[in-house]
């Protein structure tokens, strides 16, 4: 089926200040960020890998001026996660939308899989947005009790259909996803008080360059032919959702994860 065209921005996001991990290349991060920013968002980008975040931010800057800024930031480090969101918040004045896109795959069947690559695939996919939820929504708590007029804050969480569905080779990076789902639903509990939203969106299939060399021909046809439109997602489609869901046309979603997929059994 034909990828439909590329929608306008509609000024969801105007004047909020927005943070994207793992922004850097082609993936759903870079596309998230330029989502965001093509909705009258300020953003902030951050990656771990310095060059390609450095690419990534010169082109996002060369379309979006001084609303793009960048920051590494290594989500295994707590040290570096605090300093994204005061980064954040000496650039912008605030953070507003805290966007976790960082995370690690691979796949190893749990009979030949080490301590090692399963404890690395847990830290940067799940402690990475455990470490990046709880700096952002201490934050987002501070500014609540300023009564400065801002809106509440918003947590958007990348999880997967794997959290919710087997498939082999994915033990580690599917007991990650499912750990960001929970997470999500019991931060959203957490901070309701406070009018802070925290939600995730859980992508089955979208198509870039990374996961192209990462996964066998053979495996991407097989979950290409589980699609019911019959190809990948694009990485922009995902991206949408979470701009729905970082904007105030979702003000009475939180602790939910929404399923960006049409995939069939």
């Amino acid at each position: 089926m034909t990828v439909p065209a590329y929608p306008a921005g509609r000024s969801l996001l105007a004047g909020k200040s927005v943070v994207v991990t793992a922004a850097a290349g082609t993936g759903i991060g870079s596309a998230v960020a330029r989502r965001c920013l093509e909705e009258g968002a300020r953003v902030l980008v951050s990656d771990h890998h310095e060059r390609r975040l450095g690419e990534t931010a010169a082109k996002l800057a060369a379309e979006h001026g001084d609303r793009v800024a960048s920051a590494a930031c290594d989500v295994t480090s707590e040290e570096q996660v605090q300093a994204l969101v005061s980064t954040v918040v000496e650039r912008f004045g605030r953070l507003d939308v805290m966007i976790n896109n960082a995370g690690l795959g691979g796949t190893r069947s749990v009979v030949d899989m080490t301590d090692e690559e399963w404890s690395r695939v847990l830290d940067v996919t799940l402690n990475g947005t455990f470490r990046c939820t709880r700096a952002a929504l201490r934050q987002m708590v501070a500014q609540a009790g300023t009564g400065d007029g801002g809106a509440p804050g918003v947590v958007v969480n990348n999880a997967s259909v794997v959290g919710w569905r087997a498939q082999a080779g994915q033990a580690h990076y599917a007991a990650a996803k499912a750990g960001i789902m929970a997470l999500t639903r019991c931060a959203a509990m957490d901070v309701a008080e406070h009018g802070i939203r925290v939600n995730a969106v859980a992508p089955s299939l979208a198509m870039h360059p990374f996961l192209a060399k990462t996964t066998t021909d053979d495996l991407l046809a097989e979950l290409t032919r589980r699609e019911a439109f019959g190809r990948a997602a694009e990485p922009w489609e995902v991206a949408n959702v979470m701009v729905f869901l970082a904007s105030d046309y979702s003000t009475y979603l939180t602790g939910e994860v929404i399923s960006v997929s049409s995939q069939h059994p």
